[in-house]
């Protein structure tokens, strides 16, 4: 129980400094020693069975751009049954931006077993690596739509 309250008050001490920041600038404003201890902290949050820690932890990390998070964010992505923590995960490794991280997610765009990951792991690569690299195509044409009316 100490861990986990412990866990969550870094969690929510990194939020609180992390949201006026740019993603840069953190390790700046909290400094080295408290930015290393914060992403041990949120590397211990992701294997968590609560979801909702895993998923706060995820998304700091990637705020975080902390590169050493990009093998375990990977094993999410790949071997966590959640289709909300592998979002999670493909958006921080996105942020992140380390070539391995990249490369996992846009596989994940075509073996993914989930449409819904499938989509958002482009959606993803669109925004923070290549803006050309996945075309997005109605799955109804407006003709249909209307038909179906």
């Amino acid at each position: 129980m100490k861990t986990g309250t412990k866990i969550l008050s870094v969690i929510a001490m990194a939020i609180l400094l992390a949201w006026p920041a740019k993603s840069s600038e953190i390790k700046k404003q909290i400094g080295e020693a408290r930015y290393q201890k914060a992403v041990a902290n949120l590397l211990a949050a992701i294997k968590s069975a609560n979801i909702g820690l895993r998923t706060s932890a995820t998304y700091l990390l990637g705020e975080f751009q902390a590169e050493e998070a990009v093998i375990p964010l990977m094993r999410l992505l790949h071997n966590v049954k959640k289709e909300r923590s592998r979002i999670a995960a493909a958006w921080a490794l996105c942020r992140i931006g380390d070539a391995r991280g990249v490369f996992a997610v846009k596989q994940a765009v075509r073996f993914d077993e989930s449409k819904k990951v499938q989509r958002l792991c482009a959606w993803y690569y669109n925004v923070y690596v290549d803006a050309n690299e996945f075309a997005f195509v109605p799955s109804v044409t407006p003709v249909e739509e209307l038909s179906s009316k």
